[in-house]
């Protein structure tokens, strides 16, 4: 997302003192001993005939790049299975703090290339998590429609982005690991997401109208960022290509 560079560009130092978390949650997560649950994709985002990615279940440890001041960032990306991710994106996201601040992002249009995204700073998490628990199936089902939830302060950030991956920008990220452990959801550094292989996303005029009311509802009518200089890092979406981050990349 385009606002990842402005989020953690003068803010991410990777020898920031890590904030207080209650007991327990800033040890590193012993691995879990439960066997793998079966995935369920959600209905947004399916492999293509020609990919090479079986969908799975997991999370794996990465590092954003900046390409433009070179600063690393830690990430975890994770696949969760459909009748658990949304309710595990609300529980990592009240890790954030009491205020956040919230993007979302719309490609639906597919005459242009690239998303818009749709930034507003300091929401209540209470008022926030109202809205979106309304928006559930915009947000699990829809290939068009992506969330972050960021507190610049920190700074770290979640994602659950349009292809219904879960990701966590920041430092630390063990409270975010024990809460996926705690869903099931077990570490895997090979596995392998959807996004890296051909794809085809699903969408529907009744999803762009909901993304518009939740626009609404987030008072979010009048900011927006297009950014139309993205990296193709998708194929074959059924509404036109899907783009990543210019300004850096996972490694």
């Amino acid at each position: 997302m385009s606002y990842l560079n402005r989020f953690f560009g003068q803010e991410f130092n990777p020898t920031n003192q890590p904030v207080d978390f209650p007991l327990g949650l800033n040890s590193p997560v012993q691995p879990s001993r439960r066997e793998p649950s079966v995935f369920v994709p959600t209905s947004a985002v399916r492999p293509s005939k020609n990919s090479s990615i079986v969908p799975s279940e997991g999370f794996r440890n990465d590092t954003y790049v900046d390409e433009t001041t070179g600063g690393k960032i830690p990430v975890i990306m994770a696949s969760v299975s459909q009748e658990k991710i949304f309710a595990t994106f609300m529980k990592l996201i009240q890790r954030l703090g009491s205020v956040v601040d919230v993007v979302i992002e719309s490609s639906h249009d597919s005459k242009s290339k690239g998303h818009v995204d749709f930034y507003r700073e300091h929401i209540d998490m209470p008022v926030l998590t109202s809205i979106l628990w309304q928006y559930e199936d915009l947000l699990l089902n829809d290939g068009c429609t992506g969330i972050a939830v960021l507190n610049p302060s920190i700074p770290q950030e979640i994602q659950f982005e349009e292809h219904k991956l879960l990701i966590c920008y920041g430092s630390p990220l063990e409270p975010y690991e024990f809460i996926l452990d705690g869903a099931g959801v077990q570490e895997n550094p090979d596995i392998r997401f959807v996004t890296e292989s051909e794809h085809v996303h699903s969408s529907s005029a009744k999803y762009a109208q909901k993304f518009d009311q939740l626009r609404t509802d987030l008072g979010l009518d009048g900011s927006a960022d297009q950014n139309t200089d993205r990296t193709n890092e998708g194929f074959g979406d059924n509404y036109g290509d899907s783009y990543g981050d210019s300004a850096g990349g996972l490694l």
